[in-house]
């Protein structure tokens, strides 16, 4: 991948990574950059999730290690992973009682001492992230009064936020419609031009075609390929990965992939 002065914002060493007995992945060795966008690819049960997890510091490989900017998450004080990284979860909690803007200033809490409070500059950066995702108009609204689609976006707000290095994100199109699905990985893909590492999981190939710089495509039995999206991206990996024919249909710059 690129290459950079600074320690790759990730990193693994002979990663292996089990559900039980069963191998996510097996040896996987891979440095992301600063600018790099990485889409995880696989069939539903893979282990995609469960590899972020991992990525992400939440879980314990089975072998090899994770470098999050050249360190092991061990070695970082306690906290300060979360001004590193941060994680869209797959899922979001139910929400209590709360407005959109103090849910979007969550993401500054590693920023915060044990009794600080929000300032200026923290609740601007909520507002600004709150129009990235075009909910500037919503910040008095109650949490539980919003779609599931609103919601999904006030989740990326306050990831947007909490500002790392790094962001890892699971299914961040979840309840997006068409129109938000794009304005999100444009803007990851505009962090990423800026300077940040981007992960994340997908399950729509044609965008991962559009917006990966680079793909690591989980077969579901431990296997993996990893490099530029242009190499990975083939109908015959496709296929075997997902259990299903593909085609590839050129369209001006663009290659999409269809069943056959």
């Amino acid at each position: 991948m690129k290459m950079d002065a600074r320690p790759p914002v990730l990193a693994t060493e002979r990663l292996t990574v089990q559900v039980g007995r069963r191998d996510v992945c097996r040896e996987l060795d891979f440095t992301l950059q600063a600018g790099d966008t990485l889409v995880i690819l696989g069939r539903n049960g893979a282990g995609k999730t469960t590899l972020l997890h991992t990525l992400a510091g939440l879980r314990d490989a089975a072998r090899g290690a994770v470098l999050l900017s050249g360190q092991p998450y061990a070695a970082w004080p306690r906290g300060h992973e979360a001004c590193l990284r941060g994680l869209l979860a797959q899922s979001q909690p139910d929400f209590f009682s709360a407005t959109v803007l103090e849910t979007a200033l969550v993401g500054r809490h590693p920023y915060l001492g044990r009794w600080d409070w929000e300032g200026p500059d923290d609740e601007a950066i909520a507002l600004a992230a709150l129009a990235q995702m075009g909910l500037e108009s919503f910040a008095a609204r109650q949490v539980p009064t919003l779609s599931g689609g609103e919601r999904q976006r006030l989740a990326i707000a306050a990831l947007l936020v909490q500002q790392p290095r790094l962001y890892l994100l699971d299914e961040p199109l979840a309840h997006l419609d068409l129109h938000h699905q794009v304005a999100v990985l444009d803007h990851f893909h505009s962090l990423a031009a800026s300077g940040a590492g981007v992960a994340m999981v997908l399950h729509d190939i044609n965008l991962t075609a559009r917006y990966a710089s680079h793909v690591l495509l989980l077969d579901g039995e431990g296997g993996h390929v990893i490099g530029p999206a242009a190499k990975v991206l083939t109908t015959a990996r496709l296929s075997a990965a997902f259990g299903h024919p593909l085609r590839a249909i050129a369209d001006g710059e663009h290659t999409l992939f269809v069943p056959a």
